[in-house]
């Protein structure tokens, strides 16, 4: 089921989340769903609270872009990057490399919005499945840029938090305009609803 991305605004996304203590059938229909809702939105990464649920469940697809990665181990192994998507998680530790790598991104809850964001450029990552095997990635690359963003979903960060001051000038005028444009589909929705 595709489920409604929330919007920067919602408090949802200020919130750090909940670490998860036990996977239920729950738990594993929201993943699913929010597979479902990345692919949609044609999305790298969903983190739980974008689909307004406060608890430490990410889900990632690099598959489309296997040329942005120069290396991938798996608990110190090189091993083939399609294997292992769509990545599906719960409860991230991570431990960034200190060289530093700064790219364009964008964000499912800032629809039209990019920016030139810096972070670390190799990372090593401790991620629980949702079967409750542990395992340990080593990885640069979109991959790392696209933990790193969820991760910071999960502690109520955003990617406008590591904005420079131009970039965040720049998109106040944009969130302005976005606003907008919400209120303006509230408002037709709401006559719509009238009609009825």
């Amino acid at each position: 089921m595709i489920l409604p991305i929330v919007i920067f605004g919602d408090p949802v996304l200020r919130t750090p989340c909940a670490r998860l203590t036990k996977v239920t059938p729950e738990i594993e229909q929201l993943a699913s769903d929010m597979l479902e809702t990345m692919n949609n939105a044609d999305g790298v990464g969903l983190a739980a609270p974008q689909v307004g649920t406060s608890i430490q469940l990410a889900v990632i697809d690099v598959t489309h872009a296997v040329d942005r990665q120069t290396y991938f181990r798996v608990d110190g192994v090189d091993a083939p990057l399609a294997d292992h998507m769509p990545l599906v998680f719960i409860n991230p530790v991570f431990t960034a490399g200190r060289a530093k790598d700064t790219d364009t991104e964008g964000c499912l809850s800032f629809p039209g919005v990019r920016s030139k964001i810096t972070r670390a450029k190799e990372i090593k990552a401790q991620l629980t499945l949702l079967d409750g095997r542990v395992i340990n990635i080593e990885t640069d690359g979109l991959l790392a840029r696209a933990l790193q963003h969820e991760a910071d979903h999960l502690h109520g960060r955003l990617f406008i938090d590591r904005m420079n001051a131009a970039d965040k000038a720049t998109l106040k005028r944009r969130l302005t305009q976005m606003y907008a444009e919400i209120e303006e589909d509230e408002r037709e929705a709401r006559r719509q609803a009238r009609k009825k």
